[in-house]
């Protein structure tokens, strides 16, 4: 059968599935769910809490997992690392009582006829609603993993459905069946009926174009993403729907780009005499990657189109140097340079270094943040967020540098290159971003790449440890103490938590300060004021405190050459690239420094995971493992971005359709251009996976 034949079959197998109602006119994507008539108000109010408002809003709620009940899993004899899904009846219920903590048991009894097979304990700590619907004598499907609590085989929290008689023709058995995210006072099973019917009343063909090559149209990739006959359709419908949702995004970076390649701006040309006296002040020969990129930035700013540069460096590759480079070109040729930086701890960092690099040439340096107040006028001025609020500070400026760039919104890093000078614009970021991550988030601005670091540093070595090891540590640090050296100490919350299971800094601040007597500890964390922060880090940087107990606001700009140690506490709880900025405050100095990982949740799993950090100190791999192992989303998040999240796109496994979504951007646009026009009417029609990103263009 040729291949249009077998999608032919496809469709219609496909239409008899779901079958649309003769006198129901088929829906818009864009129909509010309240206008379909037959969706009750308190189910409307649950799926708004969920971010679900209409006909589109529900049909990308996409499943999480699906289970073939057509086949259940055997009853387990022991313990298993994969969840399994078990159907059976319940027999003996049981409430118990542990103290303050309550649960309900249930026995999952294995049936055939009149013949008894295996039996599993469904087990539920204060959840009291289950044991209203879980009942002696009632049909379950469980979904969980199998552990051994004493001799007893349990699912410890499981997913449960409640199956009865009408079930048998219905969508919830004998097929596979979607298992999607359920909210407050709505149920996957309701989720998945409302999602079927509005399937049957949607005719997306009507609305959306199909893409050239694509083996099935968005609506039958809609329907197979949630009900699919075989295993087999759901890769095929998640890569269609991948590549629409990848098209939207490439296009809105498509039109940023085009957006920023304006040909408004101020060309920057010097004799480069500041330039050429400060290089040859620095104690230290540039890196081949730090020349590399003072020259393009040299040529970027000549033009007469405007600089929009990130450049990308692994922790401790030298961007401060490559930055202030830029600005005394800016400087040089006329013009004031700005740099803003996330955190009033990194600014007073900053101003210090550049207070001592320019001042020297006679170039004004002054600082402006929450608290401290620019009082003069400056040919450098260093930053916070708060130069978003003073106009007159950012009067002339040619060049904006913005440091760790990905810690600012969208909106924040618009409106401060925004100013009617037209400044060029140097982002950096010594955040590891995975490549294909880094074109999507960024397709507006060049990529440099710093990729070397400069020579007499340190050796660094990393070790993952469980918390049985800590006694050992405590040991080794106070080791590195009495040879002068400091510490860092971070720990994932500031106050405990009674829902996180996690070391707090506050609490474990006292500890510290008893193992290592007579040896100096401080605490540091993000709710101290600014005041309170800058004394805390004078001290730890003049040396009168060793060891810093603190969370991650550490995380970037913090640079202490005599700090040779970091512990992080509960290190699980960290994602692998923030683990390598953090372990980024070492190894700055010519000592070796030792990063020690303790992982506190006891799972051999999570273990693993901060291993991968001792086999690599390459930021841009362990980047890609991140990505690979916790998904894009959980990297960066939208805010920064200005995207849209992902709900069904991978950009690790999806790298091949970025490539091709971004070509069909381009060709879309170039087919079009009235296209860059955001509220243009033709896109009605071509209705990209985010419509509301191009709309947002307008603002």
């Amino acid at each position: 059968m040729k291949d249009s034949e077998q999608q032919d079959e496809g469709a219609k197998k496909i239409r008899k599935r779901v079958k649309k109602p003769a006198s129901q006119p088929p829906h818009s994507p864009a129909t509010p769910l309240d206008q379909l008539g037959w969706i009750t108000r308190p189910q409307l109010s649950s799926l708004r809490k969920l971010g679900i408002e209409s006909v589109r809003d529900l049909l990308e709620h996409y499943p999480r997992r699906h289970e073939d009940r057509r086949l259940f899993d055997q009853f387990p004899e022991g313990e298993s690392e994969r969840s399994i899904c078990l159907c059976g009846t319940v027999g003996k219920t049981v409430f118990r009582r542990f103290g303050r903590m309550r649960s309900f048991e249930a026995e999952l009894e294995e049936k055939a006829g009149d013949l008894l097979g295996g039996r599993v304990i469904l087990r539920w700590f204060n959840l009291f609603h289950v044991q209203k619907s879980v009942l002696t004598g009632c049909r379950v499907i469980a979904y969980g993993r199998p552990r051994l609590r004493g001799k007893r085989l349990c699912l410890e929290h499981p997913e449960f459905e409640i199956i009865t008689e009408e079930d048998k023709e219905s969508i919830h058995l004998d097929r596979i069946v979607p298992i999607h995210v359920a909210g407050d006072g709505i149920s996957v099973r309701v989720i998945r009926k409302l999602i079927h019917r509005t399937l049957s009343e949607t005719d997306w063909d009507a609305w959306i174009d199909p893409l050239p090559g694509q083996p099935l149209s968005w609506g039958a990739a809609m329907r197979n993403i949630h009900f699919p006959s075989e295993p087999e359709e759901l890769e095929t419908a998640r890569r269609g729907l991948a590549l629409r949702e990848l098209l939207g995004m490439q296009t809105l970076v498509t039109l940023r780009r085009q957006k920023a390649q304006s040909p408004r701006g101020i060309p920057k040309e010097s004799p480069e005499k500041l330039l050429n006296r400060f290089l040859e002040s620095l104690p230290f020969a540039l890196t081949g990657a730090q020349s590399r990129a003072i020259e393009i930035l040299r040529n970027d700013m000549s033009q007469r189109h405007r600089m929009h540069r990130l450049l990308q460096g692994d922790v401790g590759s030298g961007k401060t140097v490559v930055a202030a480079a830029a600005m005394l070109i800016a400087i040089e040729s006329g013009h004031r340079a700005v740099l803003m930086a996330p955190t009033q701890i990194l600014a007073e960092q900053h101003f210090r270094n550049f207070s001592t690099w320019f001042e020297r040439l006679g170039v004004s340096v002054d600082l402006l943040t929450g608290k401290i107040k620019s009082g003069k006028p400056s040919q450098a001025l260093i930053g916070t967020h708060a130069l978003l609020y003073k106009e007159e500070a950012l009067a002339g400026i040619g060049l904006v540098v913005i440091d760790e760039q990905h810690k600012f919104g969208v909106l924040q890093r618009t409106k401060i290159t925004a100013s009617e000078s037209a400044p060029d614009v140097l982002a950096m970021t010594a955040t590891p971003i995975p490549r294909t991550l880094a074109q999507t988030l960024y397709g507006d601005l060049d990529i440099s790449l710093l990729d070397e670091c400069p020579p007499g540093r340190g050796k660094l070595r990393t070790a993952a440890r469980d918390a049985s090891k800590l006694p050992e540590i405590t040991a080794y640090l106070r080791g590195e103490l009495e040879k002068g050296r400091q510490a860092f100490i971070v720990y994932p919350l500031i106050d405990e938590s009674e829902k996180l299971s996690a070391k707090a800094a506050e609490k474990e601040i006292a500890t510290w300060s008893h193992l290592l007597a007579p040896h100096s500890c401080s605490l540091l964390h993000g709710r101290l004021s600014a005041e309170e922060k800058a004394t805390v880090m004078e001290s730890f940087v003049e040396g009168s405190t060793q060891v810093l107990i603190t969370t991650s606001v550490i995380e970037v700009g913090v640079d202490i050459p005599n700090a040779s140690f970091l512990l992080v506490e509960n290190a699980e709880r960290f994602g692998l690239a923030q683990l390598h900025q953090l372990r980024g405050r070492i190894g700055r100095g010519e000592h070796t420094s030792t990063c020690v990982l303790l992982e506190g949740s006891g799972s051999p799993e999570a273990l693993a995971r901060l291993q991968i950090l001792e086999k690599s100190n390459d930021g841009f791999f362990i980047a890609e493992e991140d990505l690979r192992l916790r998904g894009s989303g959980d990297i960066l998040g939208t805010e920064q971005s200005g995207l849209p999240p992902l709900r069904i796109a991978n950009l690790s496994r999806d790298a091949d359709l970025l490539v091709t979504a971004g070509r069909e951007a381009l060709r879309i646009l170039g087919s079009d251009p009235t296209l860059a026009q955001p509220h243009h009417a033709s896109l009605l029609k071509l209705r990209l996976a985010y419509d509301e990103c191009l709309t947002s263009l307008g603002s």
